[in-house]
């Protein structure tokens, strides 16, 4: 039996070629959310992108975040996606808003019982997932009820 949330066999997440979101991943792996932040406008966004979706700067850095936000959205799978969750199921996949981060949005799967019965706007804690014994190394962000 695994630790991890889902069933191995999965594509292994990783940083876009470009770099772009390098160092989203990088922060995973020492437990940390990092999002994409406008040095000009101060505006938090979420994908990465070259510049800000506000004020147009090319000026975009990271910023670590609290990894808490509220359920803004939810998805309860019953239907395997993937050979390697045929199965797996159900499980359910979040869309977590961040206050604290201008209400960006972030995906990911929530955490415990699959059948648990789910409220939008219910608090949740990230839970870094690591994947150290994959080649190469990753990690995951998951969420849990607060």
């Amino acid at each position: 039996m695994s630790d991890y949330y889902l069933n191995p066999g999965l594509a292994i997440p990783r940083a876009q070629p470009d770099g772009l979101d390098a160092e989203y991943w990088q922060g995973l792996s020492e437990n940390k959310l990092i999002i994409q932040r406008c040095s000009s406008c101060k505006g938090w966004q979420w994908g990465p992108e070259w510049l800000c979706h506000r004020c147009h700067s090319f000026e975009m850095g990271y910023e670590e975040v609290a990894a808490t936000g509220v359920i803004y959205s939810h998805e309860r799978i019953w239907h395997p996606i993937h050979p390697a969750l045929k199965d797996q199921g159900p499980y359910i996949v979040v869309l977590v808003e961040l206050p604290q981060a201008d209400n960006v949005r972030v995906v990911g799967n929530l955490l415990g019982d699959p059948e648990q019965p789910l409220k939008i706007g219910a608090e949740v804690t990230g839970v870094f997932e690591h994947h150290a014994d994959s080649d190469p190394a990753y990690t995951l962000l998951q969420w849990q009820l607060a």
